[in-house]
C-alpha cells in the first residue's frame, strides 16, 4: 500500500439505551467500534497519508447535545473528538490536516431505517433549516475540509447540523 492523500474515517454504531440499563456488552461494543475504530484508523492514516494531506473523523453533534439514552455513543464520540484533536498536534510539521465533522440527524438509509418516522419528523424540526441533513450536506463539508480551501482548518471538530445545536 502506497501513500494516501485522503483518509475519512465514518464506521460508528450506536444502540440507544438509558445508562442504567445499558448492557455493558452493548457498551463495550460501541466503543470497540467507535472509538478503538477510530484509534486504529487514524494510526494508520498517521503512518500512510502523505505531507499535505488530511484526515477526518465522522463525530456526532449529539456530544453537544446529550439525549437520553445516547450516553454510551455520545462518549465514544467525545473520545472521537479528542483522538482527532490530539493527532492533528502530533502530526505537527508534515502539513497533514486532522478534523472531525460532527453531523446532526441525517437521512440516511440506517437513520430512516431505525428511526420511526414521527421520531424523524420531530427532529427535522428542530434545527432551525427544518430538515434532516442529508448525506450531501455532510459530504460537503468533508470535501471542503480535505480541499485547498480547507487547508488552515485543523485539529477542529466542525458541527455539520443546519443550527441543530
Amino acid at each position: 500500500m502506497g501513500h494516501l492523500d485522503v483518509v475519512v474515517h465514518t464506521a460508528g454504531i450506536n444502540r440507544p439505551t438509558v445508562l442504567a440499563d445499558l448492557d455493558l456488552a452493548d457498551f463495550d461494543e460501541i466503543h470497540r467500534v467507535n472509538v478503538r475504530g477510530t484509534f486504529v484508523v487514524n494510526q494508520q492514516a498517521a503512518r500512510r497519508v502523505r505531507d499535505g494531506g488530511s484526515i477526518v473523523n465522522v463525530s456526532s453533534s449529539m456530544v453537544r447535545v446529550a439525549p437520553p439514552e445516547l450516553s454510551a455513543y455520545a462518549a465514544s464520540k467525545a473520545a472521537v473528538d479528542a483522538l482527532t484533536r490530539i493527532l492533528a498536534k502530533e502530526l505537527r510539521g508534515r502539513d497533514i490536516t486532522v478534523n472531525a465533522v460532527a453531523p446532526g440527524p441525517t437521512a440516511t438509509a440506517a437513520f430512516l431505517n431505525s428511526v420511526p418516522a414521527e421520531e424523524q419528523e420531530q427532529l427535522a424540526a428542530l434545527p432551525p433549516l427544518g430538515r434532516l441533513g442529508n448525506p450531501d450536506d455532510i459530504a460537503g463539508v468533508v470535501s471542503f475540509l480535505v480541499g485547498p480551501t480547507g487547508r488552515w482548518v485543523n485539529g477542529q471538530v466542525v458541527y455539520a447540523n443546519g443550527g441543530f445545536v
